[in-house]
């Protein structure tokens, strides 16, 4: 009598059959099939690699792996461009493909075009140099590696060298290589800033300060309407100039002549001549408040910015009006001006950042990164890049095209103001009166300051609205809500030891965007 068994057991029954009978074989790899490992790879070729198989090949990579025949084992035919010159670069004709669609691909039919000679020496001589030239005409670094690599203590290979190896043509296949996951750089050390002078003198808030180029005295605006000259040395005051009828939102000194601008909330720009202490000019066209202006390095240009959402670019001399740059959709809050494009950046409360093109008058480019208003930008003195400070964060951005950089977060405050010097110091001050100081490569925090209020003030009265370094970079001065100007300098009596970085890589991560 035959035995009943449920289904279960006989399909595991037939499982252990089966594992018995292939159990020699358990784990063997399967034998390669030429033919189809050669298919497969075809493939994988074309899929991967489709689009660029029609572009030169380096010579030198070839003859590493034995010439062009033995290197190609699925029969892609190479050409060379001029057979009796020893040329770089192999270019390598099309695949072979049907006359016609319907039509198979056979010996016979098969069409498969090759460059002409001349094509492909032009085209050999168009590509950038291999890097063994590259490598033989290598000189010391240039002025462009020595600002790329600027601080940069740790770099294991000569400048140029990752940039070399795109520019020829990759040959080291670093789109294979598996890429490394990314670690915080250790910051470099910087003394902490001791606050040693309050200057008072100012009836209101003081909102904008400026340094002359001679580095002798500063200049400050206030809510009291005056513009105050004060000796940097000893922090006395030389002179008051009145004139405005509201609040006094910027001042810049020229290093080009001996003028002063400033600008208002009554919508008056003024050029002051400090030879007379009068004002010489005036800048009439902006609607209403005019927040910020700065001074072309290279031209008579003044431009500012203002709560009609325009920045007006002027022409020092004839008080024209050369360009309104219209686009925010919110008040602007900031400008400044490089010599370099993009030659004007300003930043608004319609939370965008705009690069401006100075001869056509036009944006170049919008960033719309921030997600609240950017009431402050800063251009690092050396660097090709640029800060921008908003409630959300601070990021760092590269010229021309405003690629974003990174994150500086932290300072959870509305950002009134940034300044940086050479040194990669970045120091923010906010509207809570708190200012964070920043390694500017690294993004990492290494002081937080908030100085006590002047006596006598609220303690809501403690933001900072703006701040800059002097021309020395050893001084900086903030203006404060305190009425106050306050002045810092390095302390030094600090080391690395009685003031060690706290770092923590695992800690500090790079948000992006």
């Amino acid at each position: 009598e035959v035995q009943k068994h449920s289904v279960h057991t006989l399909v595991f029954r037939s499982l252990k059959r089966t594992h018995d009978m292939f159990v020699a074989d358990n784990a063997k790899p399967i034998p390669l099939d030429e033919e189809s490992h050669k298919v497969k790879m075809a493939v994988k070729l074309r899929t991967e690699y489709g689009s660029v198989l029609h572009m030169p090949t380096l010579k030198e990579n070839l003859r590493e792996k034995g010439g062009p025949n033995t290197g190609d084992p699925y029969g892609h035919k190479q050409y060379s461009g001029n057979q009796g010159q020893e040329l770089e670069y192999l270019i390598t004709g099309t695949h072979p493909y049907p006359p016609g669609p319907g039509v198979a691909l056979t010996a016979d039919t098969k069409v498969q075009r090759m460059p002409s000679e001349s094509a492909a020496q032009s085209l050999a001589v168009a590509l950038p140099a291999s890097q063994s030239r590259m490598d033989a005409n290598r000189t010391a670094a240039g002025v462009g590696d020595i600002y790329r690599h600027a601080g940069i203590s740790e770099r294991s290979q000569p400048p140029g060298m990752s940039v070399a190896m795109v520019e020829a043509g990759g040959n080291k296949n670093t789109a294979l290589m598996a890429k490394k996951a990314p670690t915080m750089p250790k910051p470099q050390w910087h003394p902490p800033w001791k606050l040693y002078r309050v200057i008072s003198g100012h009836l209101g808030w003081v909102r904008c300060i400026a340094v002359e180029p001679g580095n002798q005295w500063f200049v400050t605006g206030s809510a009291d309407r005056t513009i105050k000259i004060w000796d940097l040395a000893s922090g006395k005051l030389k002179l008051s100039l009145t004139g405005h009828i509201s609040t006094v939102r910027g001042v810049i000194v020229s290093a080009r002549s001996p003028y002063l601008f400033s600008c208002g909330e009554d919508k008056q720009v003024k050029c002051w001549d400090l030879e007379y202490n009068k004002v010489i000019r005036h800048y009439h066209g902006h609607l209403s408040a005019v927040y910020g202006l700065d001074l072309h390095p290279t031209i008579d240009v003044l431009v500012t910015c203002s709560r009609d959402s325009t920045a007006r670019i002027w022409d020092v001399r004839t008080k024209a009006s050369v360009h309104t740059l219209s686009g925010h959709t919110n008040a602007v809050a900031t400008v400044k001006c490089q010599a370099a494009e993009p030659q004007i950046i300003t930043g608004s409360h319609d939370t965008t950042i705009r690069l401006w093109d100075l001869v056509a008058g036009k944006t170049r480019v919008t960033l719309t990164n921030h997600k609240k208003s950017v009431r402050a930008v800063v251009l690092h003195p050396r660097h090709y890049t640029f800060a921008s400070g908003s409630p959300d964060n601070i990021k760092q951005w590269k010229f021309p095209d405003g690629n974003f950089i990174q994150n500086l977060s932290g300072h959870n405050a509305i950002i009134n103001t940034l300044a940086v010097n050479s040194d990669g110091v970045l120091v923010s001050g906010a509207d809570n009166g708190t200012m964070h100081l920043w390694d500017w490569r690294t993004g990492y925090n290494f002081q937080r300051v908030h100085a006590a209020v002047q006596p006598g003030s609220l303690d809501s009265e403690s933001g900072i609205f703006a701040c800059v370094f002097d021309q020395s970079e050893s001084r900086l001065l903030t203006a404060e809500a305190d009425k106050t100007i306050k002045v810092y300098k390095e302390d030094d009596t600090a080391t690395e030891e009685t003031h060690p970085v706290s770092w923590k890589p695992e800690i500090i991560k790079r948000k992006r965007f």
